[in-house]
């Protein structure tokens, strides 16, 4: 987790208004937004890299209400869509969602089903999917 964390860091731009690191009280208001919790290594995932800008391939975020990331935003129309309300998409490509279980297991859907694409954790969804683009 540290090495791909560094790594993101790393590799990550910079931009004219830098994202903010979330602290465990921000989440906590997104998860009372949700009505539902978030995995604990998706919640470190936010707090470690949840300020990173790196490629094309963009996690949802949880500072800035008005980006088009924001995990609040991104959810409910992840679940509007059809997206089963116990997942939470972790980045939205096109209509498409990488999604994390209450387990915390990462899953891809396509098309609103969900595909044979898995990762056991968000750390190794960013290792393959975000570093790996």
């Amino acid at each position: 987790m540290n090495e791909i964390a560094d790594r993101l860091h790393e590799l990550s731009l910079s931009i004219s208004v830098p994202l903010e690191l979330p602290e465990l009280e921000d989440i906590v208001l997104v998860e009372e937004q949700l009505m539902i919790g978030l995995p604990e290594d998706f919640r470190e995932f936010l707090m470690e890299v949840g300020d990173v800008v790196y490629g094309s391939v963009e996690p949802v975020t949880i500072m800035d209400a008005s980006a088009h990331t924001y995990l609040p935003e991104v959810t409910a129309l992840a679940w509007d869509r059809g997206i089963p309300r116990d997942l939470i998409p972790v980045c939205a490509v096109d209509e498409n969602y990488y999604c994390v279980a209450e387990d915390g297991e990462i899953s891809y859907w396509e098309n609103f089903q969900q595909s044979e694409q898995q990762w056991n954790d968000i750390w190794e969804w960013a290792q393959d999917i975000w570093l790996n683009e």
